[in-house]
């Protein structure tokens, strides 16, 4: 074999195998992405209160790199809820809350102009709740924790997925709650506030 024909075989194996390295990446690539759509950013930091409609009469507001709501006037409730409706769908949330804080993540909202822990599926945030099991980490009255883990005075993160009738709550990497529900194939998402001090500086949305 001469030597120019050498070089050439060694140049098409390099070139094949160039081609192999970027094809395995782009699998990679493929399946992470499977079967869900990009993220949608509803609140990063401060920014983000216009993408959400608000029921009841809590002041939200921007601050401290955060969208925040600590004090209402009246109404036991009060929610931001999103603009459109979700039906398979994971949301990715980072808030953080003080220790008598009551709050939560409604989902598929049935009515998002009077969102109710019935008729919506929530993923509660409530350390104090009188009956724990229901309190944070729980989708309240359908999966309960045990023992309820505390999110009061830190940073913590939800991770929760929606599809058709199973719901999964993971709370700061850990699994607390998963059900099979049917009864909402729907809605708006919402994000409550009752007490105390809550702030919400990351929530994000994709389609399944």
């Amino acid at each position: 074999m001469g030597l120019g024909h050498g070089k050439a075989i060694a140049s098409i194996a390099a070139a094949l195998a160039l081609a192999g390295c970027a094809g395995m990446h782009g699998a990679g690539s493929g399946m992470h992405g499977a079967g869900a759509s990009a993220w949608t950013t509803l609140i990063d930091g401060d920014q983000g209160l216009g993408n959400f409609s608000r029921v009841g009469d809590a002041d939200w507001h921007a601050a401290d790199g955060a969208i925040v709501a600590d004090r209402k006037e009246s109404k036991p409730s009060a929610f931001l809820v999103t603009r459109d409706s979700y039906r398979d769908f994971e949301v990715y949330a980072e808030f953080w809350v003080s220790h008598d804080a009551n709050s939560g993540i409604y989902m598929r909202c049935a009515n998002g102009a009077n969102p109710t822990d019935t008729t919506c599926y929530e993923a509660n945030i409530y350390d104090e709740r009188p009956e724990a099991k229901y309190g944070t980490g729980a989708i309240t009255h359908l999966a309960a924790v045990d023992p309820m883990p505390k999110a009061g005075g830190k940073w913590n993160t939800y991770d929760i997925t929606v599809k058709g009738s199973r719901i999964t709550v993971v709370l700061n990497g850990e699994k607390t709650a998963e059900i099979e529900d049917s009864r909402l194939a729907a809605g708006p998402i919402a994000l409550q506030y009752v007490q105390g001090l809550v702030k919400f500086r990351k929530v994000r949305i994709r389609a399944l």
